[in-house]
């Protein structure tokens, strides 16, 4: 019933990985997206989505490598194949850098507009950088999921509004959460995707550790405490919310 949205399975971390992925598709992980940052991780995720059925990729340049590459959509394209889902992870970053802003909008247009020429959804990067990433999103209306929510709850609705998705991961299992579990409180679950961002942001009990997608229903655990229902409840209608954005034409 485990379907990961947002993984970095590519990450040297995982040095196991040829270990670890086929152990926890055993315990219940059903589904995995593992996402690219840059060409070189995206030919890797891909690579790995071909080995493992249950492995699928994303492509895309993360707002962090703009401050030493440029995007080449050239070059993104010509990755697609069939088991590329989406584009991603892209977006904006103005935590590490506040210095290339411009360059930040102008790449993560370019690949919006990339997805939207496939027919794909776009996975979304966005750390302190709500107001520039909702205008952007808001003008080019992209089908996809705003990964690793940390805006408000007024945000998430706007998002909503668009069609979009809020994705949440260990980070709701966390004291310091801030408003997360508000936002989660007050957006549908319908809206909600479950994800990892492996090997970052471990839920509690294992926070600081490395995570993999097996530590997934801790997160629905939470948000099932939230919501008022079980943990399967969560699982099983994030899975169908992801296949409808990941799978459905």
């Amino acid at each position: 019933m485990i379907f990961d949205t947002h993984a970095h399975y590519t990450d040297e971390q995982f040095e196991d990985r040829d270990i670890l992925l086929p152990q926890i598709h055993k315990e219940g992980v059903s589904e995995i997206i593992t996402c690219g940052t840059d060409i070189k991780s995206s030919i890797k995720s891909i690579e790995l989505s071909k080995k493992y059925p249950f492995v699928y990729a994303a492509v895309g340049f993360h707002p962090e490598e703009l401050t030493r590459i440029d995007v080449d959509i050239p070059a993104l394209k010509n990755l697609i194949t069939e088991r590329v889902v989406a584009i991603g992870e892209i977006g904006l970053d103005y935590y590490w850098n506040k210095e290339n802003k411009e360059k930040q909008k102008d790449g993560f247009i370019r690949q919006i507009l990339l997805a939207k020429e496939l027919g794909l959804p776009v996975i979304v990067h966005d750390r302190e950088a709500h107001g520039d990433t909702l205008e952007i999103l808001k003008e080019y209306k992209p089908k996809g999921v705003l990964h690793c929510f940390s805006g408000s709850t007024e945000m998430a609705k706007e998002i909503i509004k668009l069609g979009m998705y809020i994705g949440v991961g260990g980070v709701v299992t966390f004291k310091n959460a801030k408003n997360l579990p508000e936002v989660i409180e007050n957006i549908p679950l319908d809206r909600i995707l479950l994800e990892t961002d492996a090997p970052y942001l471990a839920p509690v009990p294992f926070r600081s550790k490395r995570n993999d997608s097996s530590l997934i229903p801790y997160i629905a655990e939470k948000i099932g405490d939230i919501k008022g229902i079980s943990k399967e409840q969560v699982l099983k209608i994030t899975k169908e919310n992801a296949y409808r954005l990941f799978f459905e034409k």
